[in-house]
């Protein structure tokens, strides 16, 4: 065996020690009287290429340990409660039918069968019990008639009216939309569809009387081009009252104690992203509103996934927001006049969390479940009572036995340029390689990340670790655009033609934060190789990597470009978001076609004599695979030196989701590119 055929080895060895061994907990939901949390469990079956779930019990007090409920053979999730305990209902996948999935109650505490009361063709979620505990509410998409054909050749043709008619992951979505449903809890009866028609529901919160539900939904006309979502009322017997004004995007509602309001998360203005997305509060009443997290300038949408706001008692909301490479929980007065307060702290990402909600007037139970990750570290789950925080699961035992994971050291860079919403200064991690020895001189990683509204920060990132136990100085940051800071921050990249906050546009103030994360990465680490420096990313990140091969390419000795955005004009037209890039940077593609072109690494192709590694998947929806073909062809037809993965079968979430086998594969391909570029 040759020394690259080893190296080629070790890294596929590695990379499948590291996502073989990933298993962490999500979804917590605790027990209406405070005793237990439900929460799935999720591991990775590398022999099957396919990932398994199951549903796990825990006392919240740490008396026993925890066990699982189901076998997890067909990804089961989705936990809910009874009203009195008694009874837990979760989804699964038992259906022997492609696609169905099934959903069932258990018995806890007592013997009994589990109960299937409902099988949908098309996914469900969303699990909610009514208040009097007789109903289930849940979503789950509507099929047209064409999806009962057995092929396509037999499907009818299908009429396209809309923007946003597909969705990455999903496909073709406007004709099967979400509808929320609701079906009797002893299984007694088949599902009924509240909410049919062309219109999408999310979000079910269930009013105290057992009545309906709220909802969140863009049920008008003109939702794909204004891109308003509001607040509903859906009655048992399918009557919606609407109670916001179309002028705004609101979500994840959460009905209060006492029925009178409601608490959701979302923004005043669809037309400009990004925003810190915060608490409201509605009276359901008088449809009066306002927000009640402002004094704390962070984003309540994470980005781990955004979390309907749970009322803890009349006057007090549960929600979780971030902050700089963190993310907490947080109390938020439902009245705004006192700050948010945070109730979890600590170099660690919470990605999601539960409460018991109240009864009208009093406070049933103080107990909060979360899961959160650190560094070094899957995600666990914990819970904090009146006596204090608990962990109370394990799942990143055998992990941390088979690969040691590293652990970052945080520091500060001044900004690119000068800044004046905040702090004058990004957040870096720095991640040193596995066995580090400080009289070597090591190469360097450096990552940007998707988005670009999201953030990198403390919790477990797999693709650090590889790197970083296959001989690379890793080095993320935050640089504006980022999330986790003062919304200022990360308006800071709009468009220069904004109509609200315009800023300097993709590829400017982003780019010189990141080339003064590296020079700070530097100067600051005498171990680092200035001449052997790498970089990747992927989405936003990927556009990052082609702008920088082709504006600061001698910075760098090699670069990945994955799943990127490289032609901003084409994007427009065939992204399943197209059309809804005008929010970031002010005027459309028609409106402005100069402007698009002017931000598009593409034309900047030219100048790229890096050796550049571009990775994409087929059926990715959102960067469409003509991305990276447009990237290729131009880099082949000019002679430079790149290479080229298309990886079958996956979509834009290949690297977090992708099938066990092809993210090994994708790490390996990775790995392979820059130990062989930056060897020297």
């Amino acid at each position: 065996m040759t020394t690259d055929e080893t190296k080629t080895s070790l890294h596929r060895e590695l990379a499948e020690k590291i996502i073989s061994n990933q298993i962490g907990a999500a979804s917590p939901v605790v027990s209406p009287d405070g005793s237990h949390v439900a929460y799935v469990v999720t591991r990775v079956d590398f022999k099957a290429n396919k990932y398994r779930s199951q549903v796990w019990l825990a006392r919240t007090d740490g008396s026993e340990s925890p066990r699982p409920l189901t076998a997890g053979e067909k990804r089961d999730g989705n936990p809910s409660w009874s009203p009195d305990g008694t009874w837990l209902a979760f989804t699964s996948g038992r259906s022997e039918k492609k696609g169905e999935t099934t959903l069932h109650v258990m018995p806890i505490g007592s013997s009994g069968e589990i109960r299937t009361i409902a099988t949908m063709p098309d996914g469900v979620g969303s699990v909610r019990w009514s208040p009097n505990g007789k109903i289930i509410a849940f979503t789950s998409r509507t099929q047209d008639e064409r999806y009962t054909k057995d092929d396509e050749a037999s499907m009818s043709p299908r009429k396209i009216e809309t923007f946003f008619t597909r969705l990455n992951g999903e496909d073709f979505v406007f004709d099967r939309p979400q509808h929320l449903y609701i079906v009797p809890s002893d299984g007694t009866a088949a599902p009924r569809n509240l909410t049919p028609g062309q219109y999408e529901h999310s979000g079910p919160s269930w009013l105290a009387d057992s009545s309906g539900v709220a909802t969140s939904g863009a049920l008008h006309k003109t939702w794909d081009s204004d891109l308003a979502n509001d607040l509903h009322i859906v009655k048992l017997d399918g009557t919606i009252t609407t109670l916001t004004d179309q002028k705004g995007v609101y979500y994840a509602p959460s009905v209060s104690p006492d029925s009178l309001r409601i608490a959701f998360i979302g923004s005043d203005d669809p037309l400009t992203s990004p925003q810190n997305d915060h608490v409201g509060v509605l009276e359901i009443k008088t449809k009066k509103r306002e927000w009640v997290s402002r004094a704390l300038d962070r984003t309540f949408s994470p980005t781990s996934g955004t979390i309907a706001p749970i009322w803890q008692d009349d006057k007090t909301i549960v929600a979780y927001a971030e902050d700089r490479g963190t993310a907490h929980v947080v109390q938020v007065d439902a009245t705004g006049k006192s700050a948010p307060k945070w109730l979890t702290s600590g170099r660690r990402i919470v990605k999601a969390f539960n409460a018991v909600s109240g009864v009208a007037g009093r406070d049933t139970n103080a107990t909060i479940a979360f899961v959160a990750s650190e560094v070094n570290q899957l995600s666990e789950l914990f819970v904090v009572t009146k006596s204090g925080e608990r962990r109370i699961s394990d799942l990143s035992a055998s992990l941390v036995s088979e690969s040691a994971p590293q652990t970052w050291e945080h520091f500060t860079v001044p900004c690119g340029s000068n800044y004046a919403g905040g702090p004058n200064e990004i957040d870096v991690w720095m991640m040193k390689p596995r066995d580090f020895d400080a009289a070597k001189k090591y190469p360097m990683l450096l990552n940007v990340h998707g988005g670009p509204h999201t953030q990198y920060g403390e919790t477990y990132f797999d693709e650090a670790q590889m790197q970083a136990a296959a001989g690379f100085v890793v080095v993320m940051s935050n640089p504006r655009g980022s999330s986790g800071r003062e919304q200022a921050w990360g308006q800071a990249i709009l468009g220069r033609k904004h109509p609200v906050a315009p800023g300097t546009g993709w590829g400017d103030a982003d780019v010189k934060d990141v080339l003064a994360v590296l020079d700070g990465a530097l100067a600051k680490y005498p171990f680092i190789d200035g001449k052997r420096v790498g970089m990747l990313g992927g989405s936003y990140g990927g556009y990052m990597a082609t702008m920088l091969a082709g504006c600061h390419g001698d910075r760098f000795k090699a670069i990945c470009s994955e799943r990127a955005v490289n032609n901003m004009l084409s994007e427009e037209w065939t992204s399943d978001i197209g059309t809804v890039f005008r929010v970031e940077h002010g005027p459309n593609h028609l409106e402005d076609e100069a402007e698009y072109v002017r931000m598009s690494p593409i034309r900047h192709v030219r100048n790229i004599n890096v050796p550049m590694l571009i990775i994409h998947s087929e059926n990715d929806l959102r960067c469409p695979i003509n991305q990276a073909e447009e990237l290729f062809m131009a880099l082949r037809i000019l002679g430079k030196d790149v290479t080229f993965y298309r990886f079958p079968g996956e979509t834009h979430e290949l690297s977090r989701s992708g099938s066990p086998l092809h993210r090994v594969q994708r790490a390996e391909i990775i790995l392979d590119f820059f130990t062989e570029k930056l060897a020297h």
